[in-house]
């Protein structure tokens, strides 16, 4: 179990509760068969730190923001999965970045910080919440048009696109190359749950949008750096 923080609202990675939800899963744990060492012990001295595992998982199902027992490779948890590898390989990306200058560093913080939103909205299928949930996890449209203003400012930067490009560039391109991949496939992921009417289509809107900008930052990369671009070359069976 990872406990994160979205906009002020407590989650969890795999079950993406609330602060409540949290609350009852440990103290759920004291009417079971648990030995006692393996308890959290209260303490006059030190605060209470919850363990990091709580073995409700173990069968194979885990909690929307909802409360919802679903199985693990339910799509709602495809999707969820996919928008944090795509946090991830961002965070590896920005290492490369700050490590260069890169203004945009900043941006990408941001990003991230719009992906765990995403999560709670992913989190709360509207099968099962109710108005007090989707109030608390909705995702507005303001974030997409943040993209989009970003994708200007670099695009009239950018000499034009002439020919298809291979991921390439240097490192900090390739790898925002590798995230705009990795936000495709949470598109691929997310695009059925809104279809389903599970969960707002600003959520697609937004992972369409990032992915073009994941393209063009990296693109602005390779400019920033200096490293040339690798164009596509259809194979010439004849050599």
């Amino acid at each position: 179990m990872a406990v994160w923080v979205v906009g002020g609202r407590l989650g969890l990675r795999g079950c993406f509760g609330t602060y409540r939800l949290l609350c009852s899963r440990f103290q759920s744990r004291d009417s079971q068969n648990v030995e006692d060492e393996d308890r959290i012990q209260p303490s006059s001295k030190t605060p209470k730190i919850p363990k990091i595992y709580t073995k409700t998982g173990d069968k194979g199902f885990s909690s929307t923001f909802t409360g919802e027992r679903r199985p693990k490779d339910d799509q709602v948890f495809e999707a969820l999965g996919t928008t944090d590898e795509l946090s991830s390989a961002i965070g590896f990306a920005m290492e490369l970045i700050t490590e260069k200058g890169h203004t945009f560093a900043e941006e990408l913080q941001k990003v991230q910080c719009t992906l765990q939103d995403v999560g709670s909205a992913l989190a709360t299928p509207r099968s099962s919440a109710r108005e007090a949930h989707l109030k608390r996890t909705a995702f507005e449209a303001g974030p997409i048009l943040q993209l989009e203003q970003w994708i200007d400012n670099y695009s009239r930067q950018l000499p034009p696109l002439t020919a298809f490009i291979l991921p390439s560039g240097g490192k900090s391109s390739s790898a925002l190359h590798f995230c705009r991949a990795v936000c495709r496939r949470a598109e691929r992921r997310v695009v059925p749950l809104v279809q389903m009417g599970e969960t707002d289509a600003n959520v697609a809107k937004f992972l369409n949008r990032l992915s073009d900008y994941l393209f063009t930052v990296a693109r602005y990369a390779a400019m920033k750096e200096g490293n040339q671009e690798k164009i596509y070359k259809k194979n010439d069976p004849s050599h």
